[in-house]
């Protein structure tokens, strides 16, 4: 009778997980037809559900985004980072492929980001944030490391890089959602540009701060 239980109870909650992942799917493809400001209403008809089915769920509108936003990164942001980190490139290449990933992915779903933004997911639930952040910083972490391991460089700093790299890449980002002064291209090469400096300079002294600290620091032109 306790196995009979236990399977039942493990269908139920596959069930449930499924059904959740499928509410998200359809509310995000919504977002992107009707706008950012698509109300629960909305959300709701175009799954094909009453609002109290959407709040079971996902207790309120804020739940809905917070969950919305923790799954578009696991389906379109992790992916794009994932497989820009695994390409055969040189180091330049690498990290614009990774700021190229970051950036477009923003670009290409304005109304989502937007959506999630309005409805406070970023601001009032740092914990999703926070946890797609890391998830990002410990692979490009490994990556780092595994490259300055190759050239004999100190690894040590490799993870508040990642976390630098990610975080910089983020708010610019946002900044831009909002700005737009700027292209994509643009905003891309003004961020290589000061990420891809700063690995020059943490490679010119070998990942050790004891020989960076030591060294003169002046902004001086190459000639």
């Amino acid at each position: 009778m306790t196995e009979k239980v236990d399977g039942r109870s493990h269908r139920w909650h596959d069930h449930r997980v499924t059904r959740r992942r499928e509410l998200l799917d359809c509310t995000l493809a919504a977002i992107r037809r009707h706008g950012h400001g698509i109300g629960m209403n909305e959300i709701a008809a175009a799954n094909h559900v009453s609002k109290t089915v959407l709040y079971k769920h996902f207790v309120d509108k804020k739940g809905l985004a917070d969950a919305a936003m923790a799954h578009y990164v696991e389906i379109a942001l992790v992916p794009r980072i994932r497989d820009a980190i695994s390409g055969d490139l040189d180091e330049y290449h690498l990290t614009r492929a990774v700021i190229t990933a970051y950036v477009t992915t923003v670009a290409i779903d304005p109304e989502i980001y937007i959506y999630v933004h309005t409805n406070n997911a970023v601001g009032g639930n740092q914990d999703i944030i926070t946890a797609s952040e890391e998830l990002i910083a410990e692979l490009l972490a490994t990556v780092i490391a595994d490259r300055f391991r190759e050239r004999e460089f100190s690894t040590a700093g490799s993870m508040p890089i990642a976390f630098a790299m990610i975080g910089a890449v983020r708010l610019a980002s946002h900044w831009w959602m909002f700005d737009r002064t700027m292209t994509v291209d643009e905003l891309i090469d003004y961020l290589t540009m000061m990420v891809w400096g700063g690995i020059a300079g943490i490679a010119r002294a070998a990942g050790s701060v004891t020989t960076f600290t030591s060294r003169p620091h002046s902004l001086t032109l190459e000639a």
